[in-house]
């Protein structure tokens, strides 16, 4: 069974050895055919395969060349040295450099990798390329940034696995039917995954601050720079663009093209990150791959150019040396097919191009009257030479680097505006209506559309004080054809452009003519009006939708985040009510453990009311349920009064029940989807929005992950910026607050499963199964059998995935379809591996957030303070570690275990942490109440506490209990209102935060209230 290759997104490695397992792309991105990798049972017969014969031969060839023999690798004509120069000119420790890149080339020939060999199995990469690491390095320029080379890898893989001198790698043999594709595997105590054991270094010296020692990191700005083939250093312009360290950003490029996600990077390579949170690695990592997508571009337009004979040297140059895709597009645009010829290349093709070179460099020896040919059309009259020359000169002032550079310089001190007005096609559309035409009153929304944008009717600011809620209303109404949008540059920056054109720039090199003079000032003038004026304006219009998309997604990312990690309400039996009128309430009844116990439909606003409140209360007594969720749909004001009167009058006593107000958004899509048919397959989809309801509350994190995030309800303007980024930014939240919460692998549902850092949904769907027909399992290392499961997998999401031993030992006791596999029973025929051996005992370790590549640092650790795995959570190991973090610091202690500071921090916080210990119970309930105040009862400056529901561009919108949100307008949340924790942000108040808020107004018609934030409750 020949593996195919993957198609995973924009995948890459730095060298043979690293990231030759990987299963996570760089986008987290995976198809199911990567649920093939996995590792392969041990071979007694692969030694004598023809292949490892041959690979036999030549080791013993190449174990009798010396260090001095190796320039006899470089055969082809075509691999010069300069890349190989390039390694010791890297910009640390050039010595180490050459030592190292020496050693890589040295292995790679005793693993008998010759490039002829390579290449003829991976057609797609250049042809010549014949020493093992020029070869690697080369191919991932030809394929450009992002290109998968997973083929290659493996073939590495199988070919380092099979000599002798590495036994590390060879532990568990080859593939027992085709030695060929074996993937290299490591140890099982061993949880490096993305080096080899051999060259694997220690971090204890690495510190906040400092870059983190790891192979070719130091030569790695260099390597990259090769590889994506442009003029600038890609880690100085991502440490430039998303203002970070560069030993830093470079750490984060190598930790993303090993493959490594966000959630492991921010919670295991902390020292490497210099502890940057989720979001800071998440902004650098787009900010990554935005210039990776750039090389690619600027590599196959280049290419299409040469491909039809227009490329130069100069142009190539310009291209290379574009740092954004604007940039790019302005110098591409003019030889783009299907557009017509511009006035510059026509007149080149007239053969004018000399003629203009000639007017700045040598003005003396141009006569353009010799150019005149009036059989010629375009060169018929002196008019017509000048004219063409003139093109040509716009032409090179308007792409010339320093030239825009300046014209940005002159902008950036000027006062730059955006002004925005009502269209004439909306003001047609508005008379229209108003007269009663049968033609506008075919679009009735259009006037309700243009009233809405009436802020943006005669709307000018400067675009350095234009916030991004205006910038996506501007972009939306001019879609709409409601808005004409223009960028205003002063007249000011024309004239000092000018000036500086015609008298240092693009001033000829000797006396010209004043006829020659005009020709270059006209030349300028059309350059500014008809080419840089139009650039100019289409980069701020860029520049200002970027920055207003990232604001908006990151508003997104921040709403989510905290209604994710709201606390769950564990414990109790909980009633989900999902309000409605005509087909009436709704109700499901879920025990603790949100198994649903009973359904039914009560007509709660219809006649006979008493008659359905009796129900009501024989339900909640018989089923002792205190606690009711009602969804903020249709009826729910109308429920939350019926509710409240019932509570008032003691309707339920002895029971105290109490109630509360969820968002009930996206449970009816929910309803209907594929998850939850499969989950709750004979109950009616109205009935499984009541669960869903029920269930936000119990688990919010659980149940909101099977819904879209567009669909839950908390952001704007989701429609208007990108929909890709945005649903990269909540997949990757979602699996960072999944991941950072810990799943128990024996009770989570599939659908949780698949949001664990390292998994995707193939590899939870195989761990369900293997959980199906094996039983639960009793440590992390058994996940090692499930099928796709490789190194690089397991190394993800095995610090997330959480055996709890309570949770283990009642799944045990309950019917299980087949017994707990061993190592022995790994060899059924079952949806798995076989041949691999792993332990079956319990490991308390497995309970917690330590990395089982931390194993026995924790053991050394539990040594050093007389502890034992069994005092795990205990009163008594948390004394005696606290006792001795007092007489020794935790650096101080980290030295002696041989880790690194942080690695012990994660460590402690595992060992003290209370069995079940959730992130979460430090985040707020959702309020449970008994009565209600209407929106009457207002008035200002009443002082009231809430929970906020939902945080804008232009604000915070806060549950007072009055059935209505109010609103905090964003100049009210001020630093000194804000814990210290929160000011990093300008709008720091998430969905789900109490606060205490003041009435500043109140419009009972219009049904808005304005609020003062008085302090944020911790």
């Amino acid at each position: 069974m020949m593996r195919r290759p993957r198609t995973t997104a924009k995948c890459v490695s730095y060298n043979e050895y690293e990231n030759t397992d990987t299963d996570m792309s760089l986008s987290q991105t995976v198809s199911d055919g990567e649920d093939d990798e996995e590792w392969k049972p041990t071979d007694p017969q692969s030694s004598v395969s023809p292949n490892a014969a041959k690979m036999s031969a030549t080791r013993e060839k190449k174990a009798a060349v010396t260090r001095t023999a190796k320039p006899k690798e470089q055969k082809r004509p075509k691999v010069t040295k300069v890349s190989r120069d390039a390694k010791p000119r890297a910009p640390c420790k050039p010595a180490a450099g050459q030592k190292t890149t020496s050693k890589r080339a040295k292995d790679a020939a005793e693993a008998g990798m010759p490039g002829i060999k390579r290449k003829k199995t991976h057609a797609g990469f250049e042809k010549d390329q014949c020493e093992a690491q020029t070869d690697f390095q080369e191919e991932k320029m030809t394929d450009e940034s992002d290109i998968t080379i997973k083929p290659k890898e493996e073939r590495l893989s199988f070919i380092v696995s099979q000599v002798p001198g590495t036994s590390n790698w060879g532990d568990e043999g080859s593939s027992q039917i085709h030695p060929p594709v074996k993937k290299e595997n490591l140890k099982e105590e061993d949880f490096t995954f993305d080096e080899p054991c051999l060259k694997k270094q220690k971090t204890s010296g690495a510190c906040q601050g400092q870059p983190t020692a790891r192979p070719l990191l130091e030569g790695q700005p260099c390597s990259l720079k090769n590889e994506l083939n442009m003029n600038w250093n890609v880690t100085e312009l991502l440490s430039a663009l998303t203002c970070v360290e560069k030993w830093v950003c470079a750490n984060i490029i190598l930790l993303l093209r090993e493959e490594n996600t966000v959630p492991f990077m921010v919670r295991y390579r902390k020292e490497m990150i210099n502890h940057l949170d989720a979001d800071a690695v998440r902004d650098v990592q787009i900010v990554y791959e935005e210039l990776c997508s750039l090389a690619k571009k600027t590599n196959s337009v280049i290419q299409t150019l040469k491909k039809d004979g227009v490329l130069t040297p100069e142009l190539e140059k310009t291209m290379r040396s574009c740092r954004s895709t604007d940039e790019l597009d302005h110098v591409y645009s003019p030889y783009k097919k299907g557009s017509k010829l511009t006035k510059a290349r026509r007149a080149k093709a007239l053969g004018l191009e000399a003629a203009a070179s000639a007017l700045i460099n040598a003005p003396q020896t141009l006569d353009l009257s010799t150019w005149v040919q009036p059989a010629t059309q375009g060169l018929s009259s002196l008019k017509e030479v000048t004219t063409g020359v003139e093109h040509i000169l716009a032409d090179m002032i308007a792409k010339d680097p320093e030239t825009l550079t300046y014209v940005k310089a002159l902008c950036e001190k000027s006062f730059v505006t955006i002004q925005s007005s009502v269209s004439k096609t909306a003001l047609k559309e508005k008379e229209q209506d108003k007269s009663g035409s049968k033609k506008a009153g075919a679009e009735h929304g259009k006037p309700k559309d243009i009233e809405k944008f009436h802020l943006y009717f005669e709307f000018t600011c400067n675009i350095q004080r234009i916030q991004p809620h205006q910038t996506l209303a501007i972009n939306r109404g001019e879609s709409l054809k409601i808005l004409t949008v223009k960028v205003n540059i002063p007249d000011r920056v024309k004239s000092d452009f000018t000036w500086w054109c015609v008298n240092n720039r693009w001033r000829p090199k000797s006396m010209a003519k004043e006829e020659q003079k005009a020709i270059i000032m006209n030349a300028v003038d059309d350059s500014y009006k008809r080419l840089i004026l139009p650039f100019l304006t289409r980069s701020y219009r860029t520049k200002l939708t970027s920055a207003a998309e990232k604001e908006s997604i990151a508003m997104f990312v921040r709403n989510l985040r905290q209604r994710l990690l709201v606390c769950p309400v564990r414990g109790c039996v909980i009633m989900g009510v999902d309000p409605g009128f005509r087909h009436g309430c709704k109700l499901a009844i879920l025990s603790p453990t949100s198994q649903i116990i009973h359904t039914d439909v009560l007509y709660l606003h219809n006649a006979g009311q008493q008659r359905e409140a009796e129900k009501l209360r024989h339900l909640m007594t018989k089923y002792s349920c205190t606690k009711v969720v009602i969804g903020n749909g249709t009826a729910c004001r109308e429920t939350e009064t019926f509710f409240a009167d019932l509570i008032a009058r003691r309707f339920f006593h002895p029971l105290d029940v109490s109630y509360c107000i969820t968002n009930e958004a996206g449970a009816s899509i929910y309803s209907v989807s594929p998850e939850a048919v499969k989950e709750m397959p004979d109950l009616d989809p109205n009935l499984r929005s009541a669960v869903s309801i029920g269930r936000r509350v119990q688990d919010p994190l659980g149940e909101l992950v099977k819904i879209d995030p567009k669909h839950i309800g908390i952001g704007t303007y989701q429609h208007d910026v990108s929909a890709g980024a945005l649903k990269a930014a909540l997949e990757g939240v979602v699996q960072e607050c999944v991941s950072f919460v810990g799943v128990d692998i024996n009770i989570c549902s599939e659908i949780l499963m698949r949001h664990v850092a390292g998994l995707n949904a193939g590899r939870a769907r195989n761990i369900t199964e293997w959980r199906e027909q094996n039983g639960p399992f009793t440590n992390r290392e058994q996940l090692k059998l499930v099928k796709g499961m490789g190194p690089k997998s397991y190394q993800q999401c095995a610090g997330f995935i959480r055996i709890d031993p309570q949770t283990l030992q009642s799944v045990k006791s309950s019917p299980q379809p087949a017994a707990t596999v061993t190592g022995k029973a790994a060899t059924k025929k079952c949806k798995g591996k076989t041949g691999v051996k792993t332990a079956d005992s319990l490991n308390p370790l497995d309970q917690t957030c330590i990395h089982p590549e931390s194993y026995s640092v924790a053991q050394r650790f539990l040594s050093l303070v007389d502890g034992s795995v069994d005092q795990i959570g205990s009163a008594v190991l948390k004394h005696c570690v606290e006792s001795k973090i007092k007489t020794n610091s935790v650096e101080e202690l980290a030295r002696v275990v041989d880790t690194t500071p942080e690695t012990l921090k994660i460590i402690i916080d595992g060992l003290t942490q209370p069995p079940g210990f959730d992130i979460r119970q430090n985040f707020g309930q959702p309020d449970f109440k008994r009565g209600i105040v209407s929106i009457s009862d207002l008035q200002p400056g009443t002082v009231l506490t809430g929970r906020v529901d939902n945080t804008t561009l232009f604000g915070s919108f806060v549950d007072i209990g009055v059935g209505r949100s109010g609103l905090i307008h964003k100049s009210k949340i001020t630093l000194d209102k804000l814990p210290v924790s929160q000011r990093r942000r300008s709008l720091a108040l998430g969905p789900g935060e109490r606060v205490e808020v003041r009435v500043l107004n109140v419009d009972s018609q219009r049904g808005r209230i304005s609020l003062d934030l008085i302090r944020v409750l911790q």
